[in-house]
């Protein structure tokens, strides 16, 4: 009988080769063959599957699958099939090829996330195939766009079609059960909060004028003095639970101090505390670059536009920032850039989405964990807060609780987190089959 674990490595192989690069702008080739054999996987084993392309080549499609108590709240797992692009000639095997290549299938999308949607695929296969049940329904969807914010893709199904998700509660998805070694523990972070995010335009008006005069409010001058300022302002350390609680056990593990009572004490921003955060993220490994930013909110300056003649003194400059602020605190983050930038100065919103939060000490946080142990007994499971977005977002719209659960056990000199967006891009063809299994039993037992 085939399994799961027979076929996931083809399906993610196969996922790759669709070149879905998002570039952002509405270009690229879409999404619309990669869902048509998604859509192809799960018509086979006998689910109705329904497709949507509210834009052209943005194409998203949701199924069902029966629970064995259809009265229970149903579980959404759900993926993405698009990818960041790729320059093949920085890469040492072509980005779309999903070749193998060291025990390890390589291509765009390989981590972020055709590697995950092959699993849910796989296991979802396996369930029609051999009729046996999951423990609850299940809503399988595979969603476009989200590489650009899921404007076209999550959040307009949760916007104009919410009724496809109906009697759900919670969601798993990508960037989270994934394993690093801290203190050779190998320790699997869970994720159950994401920071928000907020791309906006920073503006800056002044006084047209001729280059060779004294001017006094130019708006250049104005807004590179504002992003000098933003740039190097220290946040404030703000831990939510997800965070307080990772950092608690990395200190139990490794045995580096600690010293915060509980998310809300003011201790975090004292410098001793701000230095033995810093210990505990670097501990971490490579994972410390993905934990980090979730100590505060934080903003970076990604683009300027000003001018168009070396003589001419322009009435306005801008310049885009990339804010993340941790959840609930997205007015007051952007009053601080307001703040920093200085008199006369406006932020032009170009997409904001909410932050997360999930409640970690939950019978379903414990299924998670417990399928996870059953596939590497011992392991140690510890929640964290992404600092990037997901998917999850657009699902909060309608009240679906969503959590990061994309189950992988990695050999510990792999830089899994730095391959996101990254080049060589790949994942252990080991991990994906443990994948597997930990979705199949979280699925038969929660």
């Amino acid at each position: 009988m085939l399994t799961a674990e027979d076929e996931v490595v083809e399906i993610a192989q196969r996922l790759i080769q669709f070149d879905t690069s998002n570039y952002g702008d509405g270009s690229g080739p879409g999404e619309a063959a990669a869902a048509s054999y998604c859509r192809d996987l799960l018509a086979e084993v006998g689910l109705n599957v329904t497709m949507l392309e509210p834009f052209p080549g943005r194409t998203s499609l949701v199924a069902r699958l029966e629970g064995a108590d259809p009265s229970r709240p149903a579980l959404v797992i759900h993926g993405h099939t698009d990818v960041v692009p790729a320059a093949a000639e920085d890469w040492t095997h072509p980005p779309f090829s999903g070749e193998i290549v060291d025990g390890m299938v390589w291509g765009r999308g390989a981590v972020d996330m055709k590697g995950m949607d092959a699993i849910i695929l796989s296991v979802v296969r396996e369930f029609a195939r051999t009729g046996r049940k999951p423990a609850r329904p299940l809503i399988i969807a595979m969603f476009a766009d989200e590489e650009a914010g899921g404007v076209q893709g999550s959040q307009w199904l949760a916007d104009n079609m919410p009724q496809l998700f109906d009697g759900a509660t919670q969601a798993i998805s990508e960037v989270g059960g994934f394993s690093i070694t801290v203190a050779d523990q190998r320790v699997y972070l869970l994720q159950t909060a994401e920071k928000g995010l907020a791309w906006l335009c920073l503006i800056a008006n002044g006084t047209a004028g001729h280059g060779s005069a004294i001017n006094k409010d130019n708006p250049v001058t104005k807004l590179a003095g504002a992003l000098t300022r933003i740039a190097e302002y220290e946040w404030p350390i703000e831990l939510n639970s997800a965070t307080f609680a990772l950092l608690k056990g990395i200190s139990e593990l490794t045995g580096l101090p600690f010293n915060v009572a509980n998310e809300t004490d003011s201790a975090a921003n004292t410098p001793a505390v701000r230095e033995q955060i810093g210990a505990l993220t670097a501990a971490l490994g490579n994972a410390e670059k993905f934990v980090a930013a979730t100590t505060r909110s934080n903003a970076n300056p990604t683009g300027l536009a000003a001018g168009y003649k070396a003589n001419v003194i322009p009435s306005q400059a801008t310049a885009t920032l990339d804010l993340r602020p941790l959840p609930g605190t997205a007015e007051q983050a952007k009053a601080t850039l307001l703040e920093l930038a200085g008199p006369g100065m406006y932020l032009d919103p170009i997409h904001e989405d909410i932050g997360l939060e999930a409640p970690i000490d939950t019978p379903f946080v414990a299924d998670m964990i417990a399928a996870i142990q059953a596939a590497d007994p011992g392991a140690i499971v510890l929640p964290y807060c992404l600092a990037a977005g997901t998917d999850n977002k657009a699902l909060a719209r309608i009240g679906i609780e969503g959590y990061g659960f994309s189950p992988l056990q990695l050999p510990p000199d792999l830089d899994f987190t730095g391959l996101f967006h990254g080049v060589d891009e790949r994942v252990p063809i080991e991990s994906l089959k443990f994948g597997t299994r930990v979705l199949r039993h979280l699925l038969q037992n929660c």
